[in-house]
C-alpha cells in the first residue's frame, strides 16, 4: 500500500528535533509529504519559519504543538494541539510555564544523575537556555553522553545513544527521573481549545500498553473534550490501529497519523510517511481543509 501523503507530527530544533524548522519542512516535501504538522514540545516558536518554508515548497502546514500532561498516575501523556493560533498571547504564556517546569525538572534530574556519579556537560544546555529553546530529557541525556569523564561507565553499561540512556535513567522509576506535575490532560485540552485548536491524543500505545486500558482512557479523554486520536503511528501494530480507529468512529473522534519525525539520524523516527493506514480511511476533519 502507498504511504500516506500526510504526516501530522514532527519536531525541530525548537524542541527535541535535529533540524531547523525550515529544514524539517524541506525534508518533508522531498519525501512526498503534502500535509504536514510541526508540533514541537511546549512551543510554537518554529511555526512562523515552517509556514514560510511550506509556501516555498508547496505543501500545507498545520500549526501545532505537542503538550506533555499527566493523568491518573501517568506522568507523560502527550496531547497534540492542531490549528492553534500560534500568536495567541494566552497560549504563549501557558507554554512558557510548561517550558519552565520542563527546565526545572531537567535541572532536578541532572542533580540526581550527578548524585548517581555522572558528569553533565553544561555548555549545550546553557546554549539552549540562552536561545530560549526548551530543555528536556533528550538534551540532558546528550549532555551526559558528551562528557568525556562518563565514557568508561557508559561503555561498561552499554549505553551509546540518547534513547538508551533515557530508558535506563530517565523514565518513571529510574534513578534520575523526576515526575511531571502539570498540566493535566483536561487542562491541556482546554489550552488547545482556548487557542482555537483541535486536541488529539498522540501515540496512545507509546504510553499505555494494554488495549483495554487505552480504549477506556480514550473514552475518559473524550468526556473531557478530546477531539481525536493519533490512530496511525510509526510503532502501532495493525491490531492496535484497527482497535483505535473503531473506537474513534464509535465516539465520533478524528483519526490522525504520523511518523513522528525527529531527524535523519534518529534511531526510531528518522523519515517521513513511515506509518501505515492498514487499509483504513483516516478522519482528518478540519486538518485536511
Amino acid at each position: 500500500m502507498a504511504a500516506p501523503t500526510f504526516d501530522l507530527q514532527s519536531h525541530s530544533q525548537h524542541s527535541d528535533g535535529a533540524l531547523p524548522a525550515a529544514e524539517v519542512v524541506a525534508t518533508a516535501a522531498h519525501e512526498g509529504v503534502e500535509l504536514l504538522a510541526l508540533s514541537d514540545h511546549d512551543t510554537v516558536a518554529g511555526v512562523p519559519e515552517a509556514l514560510e518554508a511550506a509556501q516555498e515548497h508547496g505543501l500545507r502546514l498545520v500549526p501545532a504543538v505537542e503538550l506533555s500532561s499527566v493523568h491518573a498516575g501517568a506522568e507523560d501523556l502527550h496531547l497534540l494541539g492542531y490549528l492553534v493560533d500560534h500568536e495567541d498571547a494566552t497560549l504563549a504564556e501557558r507554554l512558557r510555564g510548561a517550558r519552565q517546569e520542563r527546565e526545572e525538572r531537567a535541572k532536578a534530574m541532572g542533580e540526581r544523575l550527578m548524585k548517581a556519579g555522572f558528569k553533565v556537560f553544561d555548555k549545550p544546555l546553557a546554549r539552549r537556555h540562552a536561545e530560549g529553546k526548551s530543555i528536556g530529557r533528550p538534551h540532558l541525556a546528550a549532555a551526559v553522553l558528551a562528557h568525556r569523564k562518563n565514557r568508561r561507565r557508559l561503555e561498561e553499561e552499554d549505553l551509546h545513544d540518547v534513547g538508551g540512556f533515557i530508558e535506563t535513567y530517565l523514565v518513571p522509576g529510574a534513578p534520575g527521573y523526576v515526575p511531571r506535575r502539570r498540566p493535566t490532560v483536561e487542562e491541556a485540552i482546554g489550552w488547545v481549545h482556548d487557542a482555537g485548536g483541535v486536541a488529539v491524543w498522540a501515540h496512545p500505545f507509546w504510553d499505555v500498553d494494554d488495549v483495554g486500558a487505552v480504549l477506556a482512557t480514550l473514552e475518559a479523554f473524550h468526556a473531557m473534550g478530546l477531539d481525536g486520536v493519533e490512530a496511525f503511528y510509526a510503532t502501532h501494530t495493525e491490531e492496535q490501529t484497527h482497535r483505535l480507529a473503531a473506537k474513534a468512529a464509535e465516539l465520533g473522534l478524528l483519526t490522525t497519523g504520523s511518523a513522528d519525525f525527529h531527524g535523519p539520524e534518529h534511531r526510531l523516527f528518522d523519515r517521513f510517511r513511515a506509518f501505515s493506514l492498514y487499509g483504513l480511511e483516516p478522519n482528518l476533519g478540519p486538518l485536511q481543509c
